[in-house]
């Protein structure tokens, strides 16, 4: 297979010295050590991996990626296939909950549209067409992709990071949209984990207690189909859809141009999961926007050793709980940058005291 020098090639690491500066600053701003909690934590990190004394997310760059699954002939979804194709129509007339967040944050936004089984029309601003085929197969019968396709898809999302490095963006978020695909999404996660499909399997769209049940018995039959394979390769090929691997591609393709990259909900949580079991040194470039009320996300975070921004029980999606979480990070910034320290604002740091 030829796959993005990314998936395969060292990541570069955040660079130490620039942590131990903004760890130094931190220590001397007008307020109690640790005080800030987590938004100490984000700025020191942002600092290393934009190797900056002043860390910044102003620039951010937002890819979203469209695909359908084969696996929606199983019955596992509460919405039709078609919903993909005019999500994308949506995404492009600024009416999705992304589009709407993207315009407030002054951030990018991008829909790469990797192969649906509805049409949408041509030349849609905003809207990358690189159809790999009208969808996966269904993973349940079959492998969802080929190594042709799998190949493809990687290399979308490397070009994706490739367009947010040529911006001088300075986060990346990438984020979803397919019916079937927490389908898909499950089965990638319970082979990476070994977990059974009862755990990670959840609503989705919104289904029924029965309908779940028949869900997470399409994950489990697809596991046996798929059988010990697993590298992260193999499983996005036999269990994966297109953009969930263009994310865990992008991911990858992110951290190598030096960005950092704020990742979704469960999806883009178990795209990440791929890509750090191919690139452990990965996880050092992510940051973890929220926890989805997608039955599952919480054990992705918990093998992820994550700790995400915010818990506002959100499930959509289309990197929707990943921008609600950059104000915060842009708070982090703008404290680590502007407060005043002990010496400039002629505040006792408390040093003398007996």
């Amino acid at each position: 297979m030829t796959l993005p020098a990314s998936w395969t090639s060292p990541l570069p690491s955040p660079d130490s010295e620039f942590s131990e500066q903004a760890q130094a600053r931190q220590n001397v701003l007008t307020k109690p050590p640790g005080s800030l909690g987590r938004l100490e934590s984000v700025a020191i990190a942002l600092a290393a991996q934009q190797r900056r004394a002043l860390p910044a997310v102003d620039k951010v760059h937002i890819t979203i990626f469209a695909a359908d699954h084969g696996v929606c002939c199983e019955g596992i979804s509460a919405f039709p296939q078609e919903v993909t194709a005019q999500m994308i129509i949506n995404f492009a007339q600024g009416g999705a909950a992304i589009s709407v967040m993207a315009k407030h944050l002054g951030a990018s936004l991008e829909v790469v549209d990797l192969g649906t089984v509805g049409e949408t029309p041509r030349h849609m601003p905003g809207v990358l067409s690189s159809p790999i085929a009208p969808g996966t197969k269904n993973l349940l019968t079959e492998p969802a992709m080929t190594d042709s396709q799998l190949e493809q898809a990687l290399a979308a999302g490397d070009q994706a990071a490739e367009r947010a490095s040529q911006s001088g963006s300075e986060l990346y978020i990438s984020g979803d949209m397919g019916i079937g695909n927490t389908t898909s999404a499950a089965a990638v996660a319970c082979a990476l984990l070994g977990e059974p499909a009862t755990r990670l399997v959840g609503a989705g769209t919104g289904l029924s207690a029965d309908a779940i049940s028949h869900k997470a018995d399409v994950v489990t039959r697809a596991l046996e189909r798929h059988g010990q394979d697993q590298t992260p390769t193999a499983l996005l090929a036999s269990l994966g859809g297109f953009e969930i691997a263009a994310m865990a591609g992008s991911f990858l393709g992110a951290a190598a141009r030096g960005i950092p990259v704020l990742v979704d909900g469960f999806i883009a949580s178990v795209a990440a999961l791929a890509a750090v079991r191919q690139q452990p040194a990965l996880l050092e470039w992510l940051h973890f926007g929220h926890c989805s009320a997608e039955q599952g996300h919480q054990r992705i975070l918990d093998a992820l050793h994550a700790a995400p921004l915010l818990n506002l029980g959100m499930r959509l999606g289309e990197a929707s709980g990943a921008a609600v979480a950059v104000p915060i990070m842009r708070s982090a910034c703008a404290l680590h940058n502007q407060m005043a320290s002990f010496a400039d604002a002629g505040v006792s740091d408390g040093s003398s005291a007996s």
